[in-house]
């Protein structure tokens, strides 16, 4: 039996080139797919980390202008991945952040940065190549979305879109004025296309013309369909209901494992989790805070933003303090934020350390040894850090919204005594909620045994892509060409 053949739509690609976890995602699920009997490349655009890393490129298509340039088409192979690569440097041979220059603006030219990875897109699925023709296009978050709409728009027979969203507080809006630059005709500005208050908006245009709509869990795929979490967008999605599917996220077990991490000084495993102890002196070590192995460690890998709840967890840190605990950190994002940890770090050496920026080994090391991972985010699509938690034992205290939700079972009476609980969740976000929280894991923490089996409990969950990837896998086929019928072109 021949293989599905989807093509992948990304703005980043891990190991290749990340800022978040689309890039996890991406990187993953095509080694996950294999299994399913799904051959899936990935089309990513050509940044300098992503060319310097392709293995015997062959050019395979070439642009006479791609949005203000000339342009090739690239198939080659990087980190195990199976890549189309859009050499265009005008557009992507530029250093640092995929979407931000050093200022940490917006590049001024996103909308045709992006356009073009979904204008390619398109051509991809309507024969650009003659030896490759996609069943599916997958999309990824608003970089992709204008896919549905080169497709819908298009001349030649269209193939079937998939839009996942990841974060649906990033959303991709343009001005109307750049809608003949993009390629798009004047049909395509109306509610039912690319229109959004009066804007181009590149996720609206996935949302509402792609075939599936996919979100990284269940609960979140519920809660944008909401006026709380859907971001402007509730209308569109609850209108399209019977064709969202929530799917929840995995993480690369092979990358992620204590057993095997070359990352971490001490690997351990579930059978024999000892070796954690080391870690955690070595953590302590290295983040400058005082070498304690019955104190509480409770970490962060994160964003710093409104969106993951810190400004909670900055106002708890006297409480946190107090509980006698300590506290790693590991993130980047707002200013006052980031000023505030490091005046917090300051004011109390040997009890809390922070490291402003992004280091996947320290990352790695977090998990190893901190004893608690803190998620307080006031909403979140999937979110990985909970699940990089489970598998380490570091136990995840989280809220209680969309993914964190369908992935952490809380320490409740009833689960505690069923030995399902895995950590700690709250709710509503709040600070009261969020402190309480972190005063029932402190007391969880000096029941040794009960803490055990947390940790036990979470590292025997299985996070990995294998259920998640059968979803996909049954979403593409009932999409190839077949097995349902043909979706028309867009009617002028």
């Amino acid at each position: 039996m021949a293989r599905l053949q989807v093509l992948s739509v990304a703005s980043e690609v891990y190991p290749l080139i990340k800022t978040g976890g689309l890039a996890d995602v991406a990187g993953a699920l095509p080694g996950a797919l294999a299994g399913e009997g799904i051959a899936m490349r990935t089309l990513v655009p050509g940044y300098p980390a992503v060319t310097g890393a392709l293995k015997r490129a062959q050019a395979v298509h070439a642009f006479d202008d791609l949005f203000g340039g000339p342009a090739r088409l690239l198939a080659g192979k990087a980190a195990g991945l199976d890549l189309l690569v859009i050499d265009a440097p005008h557009l992507y041979a530029r250093p640092g952040n995929p979407y931000l220059g050093a200022d940490g603006r917006d590049w001024p030219d996103n909308a045709f940065r992006f356009a073009a990875l979904a204008r390619v897109a398109a051509a991809l699925g309507r024969g650009l190549l003659p030896a490759y023709r996609p069943s599916v296009i997958h999309c990824h978050d608003w970089q992709a979305g204008l896919t549905p709409a080169y497709v819908a728009f298009g001349e030649g027979p269209a193939v079937p879109t998939v839009m996942t969203v990841h974060n649906l507080a990033f959303q991709g809006a343009f001005p109307a004025d750049l809608l003949e630059a993009l390629g798009l005709p004047p049909r395509a500005f109306t509610v039912d296309g690319v229109e959004y208050h009066g804007q181009i908006g590149f996720l609206k245009a996935g949302l509402r013309l792609a075939d599936r709509i996919t979100t990284v869990s269940p609960t979140y795929a519920n809660e944008i369909c909401s006026d709380e979490f859907g971001m402007g967008l509730q209308g569109l999605l609850r209108g399209r209901a019977e064709r969202l599917q929530g799917i929840l996220n995995g993480i690369d077990t092979a990358v992620w494992d204590p057993a095997a991490d070359p990352l971490i000084p001490a690997p351990y495993d579930a059978a024999d989790p000892a070796s954690r102890a080391a870690d955690k002196a070595a953590l302590q070590a290295e983040m400058g805070l005082d070498e304690a192995p019955d104190t509480l460690l409770f970490a962060v890998i994160s964003r710093l933003g409104w969106q993951k709840g810190l400004d909670l967890l900055l106002d708890a840190l006297p409480l946190l303090i107090a509980e006698g605990a300590q506290l790693a950190l590991l993130g980047s994002g707002d200013a006052a934020l980031e000023a505030g940890f490091r005046a917090a770090a300051d004011a109390h050496p040997g009890r809390i350390a922070c490291r402003i920026g992004y280091d996947e080994g320290l990352a790695h090391r977090i998990q190893a040894g901190a004893d608690a991972l803190l998620v307080p985010s006031r909403f979140e699509p999937c979110g990985l850090t909970q699940l990089c938690a489970l598998r380490y034992g570091a136990v995840p205290v989280v809220a209680r919204v969309g993914g964190l939700a369908d992935t952490v079972i809380d320490a409740s009476p009833m689960a505690l005594a069923a030995g399902a609980a895995t950590g700690v969740m709250f709710s509503p976000v709040n600070q009261t909620m969020f402190e309480g929280a972190l005063r029932r894991t402190a007391a969880l923490y000096r029941q040794p045994a009960t803490w055990s089996r947390l940790q036990a409990n979470g590292m025997a969950t299985d996070v990995s892509w294998h259920g998640p990837a059968q979803d996909y896998a049954r979403l593409f086929r009932s999409l190839a060409p077949g097995a349902a019928p043909a979706r028309r072109r867009a009617k002028a």
